[in-house]
């Protein structure tokens, strides 16, 4: 799909710990600030009970989860987007994720030193937000620049364009983020090819100590107070627990671990499946004797579209697809059985794909 979040936060924040838990690529972890010189990239499995329940009606020869990329960003600091720390390097590639996770450090631990003397998670947060507003403030500012010379010479639409950047700019002037500027979706069109850091939707992620694993403590609760307003997700995590969690060989082991511990899934699956979410993805299934497959869609695809993510030539040679509920073919127990049931349907190229939809293309090249 070419969508991917990105995970950032303070220098020694558990953030790389946190990649690793998701990703299939091993990063290497510090106790360090500022230790590492470039982003690190993998891809999620994203965890899917509903591939083992189908696999109960159809037996296959391997089970195949749907996939996102995830880019784990060097520590910010204070003064990143001036060059501090790692320097504004990599804000780059935050300006190229299309969601963010945030995560956030709600532990104490005397041998890892915070980079501003103590823990406090809130204020961790408003460093990295003003690190983002002031590069946004920036790129709104010299869009203001660009419209300005075009009002001159008689663009209209310019002029539109100006009342709602001088909005954005007002609104970062006021350390507030781009995502909960006011103004009416259509206009933030005037903005989009800003890419704008603090638009991107964002999730927040408190790594705790595994203490405070299933309850949370005092810091995840001041950072449910800070972010009441904005609605945004919240979830808590034991990186280091995890880690070694992930380490374990059987799922056997994992699932042992994991009841010692009050838990019936590793947190950081929660983490992965409100990512995908957060980058307005869902599921389609093609299930058959070879493979049961889950595909990544954007919601909203029709048909023919979700097709293209199989192969170009299903999308180009479209004719109809056959389609099936999960529900339905659970409930039922075969493909037949949904036939007999009334529950089969044949859905045309206006069709809109939904959440775990079990699909068959029929297309003609």
């Amino acid at each position: 799909m070419g969508l991917h979040c990105g995970i950032i936060g303070i220098a020694n924040c558990g953030k790389t710990s946190v990649f690793n838990c998701m990703s299939n690529t091993k990063a290497e972890t510090t106790s360090f600030a500022f230790s590492s010189n470039k982003s690190n990239i993998g891809v999620i499995n994203v965890p899917d009970a509903r591939l083992k329940q189908l696999e109960k009606f159809q037996k296959t020869e391997k089970l195949v989860p749907a996939t996102v990329d995830i880019i784990d960003i060097p520590g910010l600091t204070k003064g990143s987007s001036n060059g501090e720390g790692v320097g504004n390097t990599f804000l780059a590639d935050i300006r190229n994720a299309d969601a963010l996770i945030h995560v956030l450090r709600c532990f104490d631990d005397d041998n890892l030193p915070h980079i501003d003397g103590s823990v406090n998670p809130v204020r961790d947060m408003e460093t990295i937000d003003l690190e983002l507003q002031v590069k946004d403030i920036e790129s709104v500012t010299k869009k203001i620049a660009r419209m300005e010379k075009l009002v001159k010479v008689g663009d209209k639409d310019a002029k539109a364009a100006i009342e709602v950047l001088k909005v954005y700019q007002d609104h970062l002037e006021n350390m507030q983020n781009a995502r909960t500027a006011p103004v009416k979706e259509e206009d933030r069109r005037y903005v989009a090819d800003l890419s704008l850091l603090t638009a991107k939707p964002v999730m927040f992620v408190c790594n705790v100590d595994e203490s405070s694993m299933v309850t949370g403590n005092k810091y995840v609760e001041a950072v449910k107070n800070a972010v009441t307003e904005e609605g945004v997700k919240i979830l808590t995590v034991a990186a280091a627990l995890e880690s070694d969690i992930a380490e374990l060989e059987t799922d056997e082991e994992k699932q042992e671990f994991l009841t010692d511990y009050g838990l019936t899934e590793p947190s950081v699956n929660k983490i992965i499946r409100e990512a995908y979410d957060l980058l307005n993805l869902h599921s389609f299934f093609t299930v058959g004797p070879k493979e049961i497959k889950a595909w990544t869609i954007k919601k909203g695809m029709t048909a023919p579209e979700a097709s293209g993510v199989i192969h170009s030539d299903l999308q180009r040679g479209f004719i109809r697809a056959e389609v099936m509920k999960y529900e339905d073919f659970i409930s039922f127990g075969s493909e037949a059985a949904v036939k007999n049931a009334g529950k089969f349907h044949v859905e045309g190229k206006t069709y809109v794909v939904q959440d775990g939809d079990i699909m068959h293309i029929r297309f003609n090249v």
